[in-house]
C-alpha cells in the first residue's frame, strides 16, 4: 500500500515557494542598497574610498542569491509537481482497491490485478522521486546560506568603512545595517525552509 501525501506535505511545500519568494525579494533590495551605497560613495569620493569595492561585493552576493533562489524555485515547483502526481496516484490506488474488494468473485475480478499493480509502482516511482528531490533541495538552499554569512562578514565590513566618510557616515552606516538585516533575513528564511523540507523527509 503507497503513502498517500498528508496535507502537512501540500503546506510544506507550499511555505517553502512562498519564504523562496520573500527571500528573493530581499535579495533585490540588497542589490539596491548596493546602487544606493554606490553613488554615495561616489559623491563622498576620498572620504569613503575604501567603501567603493565594497558595493561591487554587495551587487554581487545580490546576483549570487538571486541566481541560486531562481534554481531553488524550479526544484520547489517540481516538488509541488511530484506530491499533485503522489495524491492522485495514491487516489487512484485507493479505487482500484475498492473496486478489487468489490469485485472479488466476479468473473474477470483478477483483471484488476495488473492495473492496480502499475498504479501502485507509479505511486512507488513518485515517492522515490519526491525523496531525491528533497535531498537535492537542501543541498541547493544551504548553498544560499554561503552568500548571506558573506554579506553579514561585508556589513561588519561596510560599517568600519563608513566610519572614515565624514558627513556620509551615517548614510554609508545605513546602507550597512540594511544589508545585515537582510542576509539575516535571508538566513531565517532559508532556516525555515530546510526544516519544513526536514519535517517531510521525516514524516516519510
Amino acid at each position: 500500500m503507497q503513502v498517500k501525501p498528508t496535507k502537512s506535505q501540500f503546506v510544506a511545500v507550499a511555505s517553502i515557494a512562498a519564504e523562496l519568494s520573500a527571500v528573493m525579494e530581499v535579495a533585490k533590495e540588497i542589490s539596491l542598497a548596493a546602487a544606493n551605497a554606490k553613488a554615495i560613495a561616489f559623491r563622498a569620493g576620498e572620504k569613503a574610498k575604501g567603501f567603493q569595492p565594497i558595493t561591487d561585493f554587495i551587487n554581487e552576493l545580490a546576483k549570487d542569491t538571486i541566481e541560486l533562489v531562481n534554481n531553488i524555485n524550479d526544484y520547489a515547483f517540481l516538488l509541488y509537481r511530484l506530491t499533485v502526481d503522489e495524491q492522485r496516484l495514491a487516489e487512484a490506488c485507493g479505487r482500484f482497491e475498492q473496486v478489487e474488494r468489490l469485485a472479488q468473485g466476479a468473473r474477470y475480478a483478477a483483471s484488476l490485478a495488473g492495473p492496480l499493480l502499475q498504479a501502485r509502482h507509479k505511486a512507488q516511482a513518485a515517492r522515490r522521486e519526491f525523496t531525491i528531490h528533497v535531498s537535492e533541495l537542501l543541498v541547493k538552499l544551504a548553498e544560499v546560506m554561503h552568500p548571506a554569512r558573506a554579506a553579514r562578514v561585508i556589513a561588519a565590513n561596510s560599517r568600519i568603512e563608513a566610519s572614515q566618510a565624514g558627513e556620509y557616515l551615517q548614510s554609508l552606516q545605513a546602507v550597512a545595517e540594511s544589508v545585515d538585516n537582510a542576509a539575516q533575513i535571508i538566513n531565517d528564511k532559508v532556516h525555515r525552509c530546510r526544516s519544513a523540507l526536514t519535517v517531510i523527509n521525516l514524516a516519510d
